[in-house]
Parts: structure tokens; C-alpha cells; sequence
């Protein structure tokens, strides 16, 4: 008798412990889901210490959307009623946030310019093959970092058809298919950089639009580490480029460049404070042989930027990315 009822009371035992641990996982996956989408939605009020480590979630809030996918699947595995509810906070902010990018792109009226954003790298062996995938977008302008001699020569000689006004300062430039004036360096090198570093370029295109204040740079590399995001330099930069582009005196804007950021970074927010980017298209652009951020970008002022999309791989590490440019 007493065995029996030894032998009933741990039967009951089991059959109550595994219903408890899955409620527990339940909650567990439910209390990950609400960080989550906490994260996502004020992600601006998390502290960028230490290590920058604010901007650096930042850099790939896109990808959350991936561990939203991942909890989901535990959750329909587990049965739980009180994950898949919490799940629709980091689901609604992430389509909130993100969803707009997988729309298709909508034709424009017309007021509009093509530009191209590439980083060609100056370990390019093949400028005059990349020179001739730049042509095929049929793009109105070309903005190009890390020219360097003798390839830059190349390029000036491959897009000369195509594109019969341009302007190369230091390590970037622009080819444009319309007349350009007021060629100028845009100073955009933070203090603890040498003399001779030179990536920023202004110029105004004449096009059938109206003028076009276009802006060419190229900021400081950032480098992720055990100590987090080195990005000091190029947050330096994005402040000087965002000093020079509020004082234009030109009301139409377009910043086509490499800012080794994407546009959530709040390291960049002395540019998207001011400028409007891509509507749709998440154009991840680097690194080329496996993309999973955009840092090539295409911004503008008095303008719209719709679809932005990549262009298939050339000698370069970066991926090219096209946008069209509507002005108001």
C-alpha cells in the first residue's frame, strides 16, 4: 500500500513538472520577445557606452527581424499562447520600422535624376569593367571613393562618353551626363587624421530640373572589436559634413557616398537630422561577397529618394547601390 501511493504520488510529480518548465519557457521566450521589441522601437535611448555600444546594435537593426523569426518558431514548438502574444510587439515594431523597405518602388513623375553610389576600392584590378557596369545603370550621376592613381585615370577614361563632366578631389569624385560648376573640397577630415586626406567634394549640377547642390564623400572606417565600435573619426566626419551641408546655400541637395554607416547610427544623425534617404529597398552593400549592411548612401534636401537597389557585383568589396532622386 504504501508503495502504491509512493509510486502515484511521483507519477503526479512528473505530470505536473514538465507543464510548469514549458509555462517557464513560455515566459522566458515571452519576456526575450518584449527586450526585443523594446530595443527595436527605442533603440535611441539605449547609452552608447561602453564601446559605442548603442551604434552598434544599431548597425543591424534589420536584423532583428531574424531573431523575431527565431522566437517565433520556438514559441509554435513550445505552445506557448503567452509568447505568440508578446511576439506581436517586436513583430508590429519591426513592420512598422522596416516593412515600407519591401515594398516595390513607384515610378516618378519625371523631375527625377538616376545617381549611383560606388565605392570602387583601390585594390580594384578591373576599374574599366566596373567603369562599364557604373554605365549600364544609366545613371544622370556617378559618385565614386577610393580613386587612387593609376586607376582613377581609368575611370576618367571609361566614363568620358558617357559622362563628359566630372570632378576628382583627393580620393573621391562625381561623373555627371549634365554641366557642373563650383567645383570645391569639402573639408571633412577630423582633427587626429594627417594633412593630405581628402575625401569629401562638392559640386552644383545644372540639371533640366534645376540646380543640384551634389555632395561626394567617403567617412573614416569604423572597426568593431573586443573594446566594441571604434567609430570616433567617423562620427567627427559625419559632424563636419553635416556643418557644411546646412550652410548650402543651393536648395536642392543630394549626398552620395561611402559614410560607413547605416542610417539608423545614431552617428550619422548630424546628416539624417537634415537629409531624407531611400523610401523603399534595403540594399545591404557591404561586404560584396555576403552583404548585410548598407553603408553606401544616398541622402538628399528639397528631394525624395525613392527605391534604392544594389548592382551586381564588380571589383570592388562594396556592392554599387542605384537610386532615383526625385526633386520637389
Amino acid at each position: 500500500m504504501v508503495e502504491r501511493a509512493g509510486s502515484g504520488a511521483v507519477a503526479a510529480e512528473t505530470s505536473v513538472v514538465p507543464g510548469v518548465g514549458q509555462r517557464r519557457r513560455g515566459w522566458v521566450i515571452a519576456g526575450v520577445a518584449v527586450v526585443l521589441g523594446g530595443v527595436l522601437g527605442f533603440h535611441r535611448l539605449l547609452p552608447n557606452w561602453p564601446g559605442q555600444v548603442g551604434s552598434l546594435i544599431e548597425s543591424f537593426l534589420p536584423w532583428g527581424g531574424v531573431l523575431v523569426v527565431v522566437l517565433l518558431v520556438v514559441a509554435l514548438v513550445r505552445r506557448s499562447a503567452v509568447a505568440l502574444v508578446a511576439l506581436l510587439l517586436p513583430v508590429g515594431v519591426w513592420v512598422d520600422t522596416f516593412g515600407g523597405l519591401l515594398l516595390p518602388g513607384e515610378g516618378g513623375d519625371g523631375r527625377e535624376l538616376v545617381v549611383v553610389q560606388h565605392n570602387v576600392s583601390d585594390e580594384n584590378r578591373d576599374p574599366a569593367g566596373t567603369a562599364r557596369a557604373l554605365i549600364g545603370s544609366g545613371a544622370d550621376l556617378v559618385a565614386l571613393e577610393e580613386l587612387v592613381d593609376p586607376q582613377v585615370a581609368v575611370y576618367e577614361k571609361s566614363l568620358a562618353a558617357d559622362y563628359p563632366h566630372h570632378v576628382v578631389r583627393g580620393t573621391v569624385g562625381l561623373w555627371s551626363k549634365h554641366p557642373l560648376s563650383g567645383e570645391q573640397v569639402v573639408d571633412i577630415k577630423p582633427p587626429s587624421i594627417e594633412e593630405g586626406w581628402s575625401r569629401g567634394v562638392r559640386a552644383v549640377v545644372h540639371s533640366p530640373y534645376g540646380d543640384v547642390a551634389a555632395y561626394v564623400a567617403h567617412l573614416p572606417s569604423v572597426r568593431v572589436g573586443v573594446g566594441g565600435l571604434a567609430s570616433q573619426r567617423r562620427d567627427e566626419s559625419a559632424s563636419l559634413l553635416g556643418r557644411a551641408i546646412a550652410g548650402e546655400s543651393v536648395e536642392a541637395v543630394v549626398l552620395l557616398g561611402d559614410l560607413n554607416g547605416v542610417v539608423e547610427d545614431r552617428g550619422l544623425r548630424p546628416l539624417t537630422s537634415q537629409l531624407s534617404f531611400a523610401e523603399t529597398g534595403f540594399a545591404f552593400s557591404f561586404p560584396a561577397a555576403f552583404p548585410v549592411v548598407r553603408i553606401d548612401q544616398v541622402m538628399a534636401r528639397s528631394a525624395t529618394v525613392g527605391h534604392i537597389r544594389t548592382l551586381p557585383a564588380t571589383g570592388s568589396d562594396h556592392l554599387p547601390v542605384v537610386a532615383r532622386v526625385a526633386l520637389e
